[in-house]
């Protein structure tokens, strides 16, 4: 198994199939690696597979898996893994991540449901994730995600999701929103919760926008700006484990793609400004 960690750098934008044409006169230097749901791209012809495969020869590429369920009861789909091995093969994709939920039973929920946090489920998910990191031949990484609910749980979103990257020695890709979203529906610190993380585990940074419902609840909707406290926990982020590499997700009411620029613009001021001082304490080190 290809053990290294994901090959990109810098500040990136997710891909979706309505950028397909306004995406073509975007200066390549704005973007620095694209991420997609490969669900939505595996076996695709037609003028959309012939424009993935130029952007796939002009920009990284990352995958951001739907449908594996890695928390499911139904069998590991592993003709999709072996499709998806394929695909990353095909178009030179960088990695791949999952989120730490399920999304099936006797057939799919299409939605995202919260596994239960136990030590039984920690067994479940450990063994599906060496499974697909086998089939797939590379390590993966696994998103925290953002939940409603916690049925059944005997343990606490930390320690599950510390458990799983322990036992499963897979990679971590960091959704700073979702700890803010959950930080505000479950009521905990959301500073304390991301300075338990294991900086290292950190492959890639996710940042979005979200619905705010109620005072105390927020729907994870990837349909709206990133907002001001998502932006300061993305800043604290780097100061706690330094620059990492950040995509904006939009999936819903997505505007211009000048637009979205604008916020991937933000995130690579916030890199930029990190940077230097992270060269400072790097040299200090050095010299003491």
């Amino acid at each position: 198994m290809n053990n290294e960690t994901f090959q990109i750098s810098g500040a990136g934008l997710g891909f979706r199939r309505c950028m397909t044409d306004s995406m073509k006169d975007v200066d390549p230097s704005r973007i620095d690696f694209m991420e997609v749901a490969p669900e939505n791209w595996m076996g695709l012809g037609g003028r959309f597979g012939k424009a993935f495969r130029e952007y796939t020869e002009k920009y990284p590429f990352v995958t951001h898996g739907l449908s594996l369920s890695l928390g499911g009861p139904s069998p590991l789909d592993t003709d999709f893994l072996k499709k998806l091995r394929a695909f990353h093969k095909e178009h030179n994709i960088r990695g791949y991540s999952e989120h730490l939920s399920y999304c099936t039973d006797d057939g799919h929920l299409y939605d995202l449901m919260p596994i239960p946090f136990t030590e039984q489920a920690v067994k479940h998910v450990v063994s599906r994730i060496h499974q697909t990191q086998d089939i797939l031949g590379e390590r993966m990484a696994i998103e925290n995600v953002s939940y409603y609910a916690a049925p059944g749980a005997e343990m606490s979103e930390m320690d599950f999701l510390l458990e799983v990257l322990k036992q499963a020695d897979c990679d971590l890709l960091l959704d700073v929103n979702n700890i803010y979203v959950n930080s505000v529906n479950h009521g905990y610190n959301a500073e304390e919760f991301l300075a338990q993380i294991p900086g290292e585990r950190i492959s890639y940074i996710h940042v979005a926008g979200h619905y705010n419902e109620a005072e105390d609840l927020i729907v994870d909707t990837h349909g709206a700006d990133v907002i001001d406290p998502v932006w300061a926990l993305l800043q604290q982020t780097y100061a706690l484990f330094g620059v990492k590499p950040t995509l904006l997700e939009r999936d819903f009411n997505i505007p211009p793609v000048d637009q979205l620029l604008k916020e991937v613009d933000q995130i690579r001021q916030y890199q930029a400004e990190v940077a230097p001082a992270a060269l400072v304490k790097e040299a200090q080190h050095v010299n003491a």
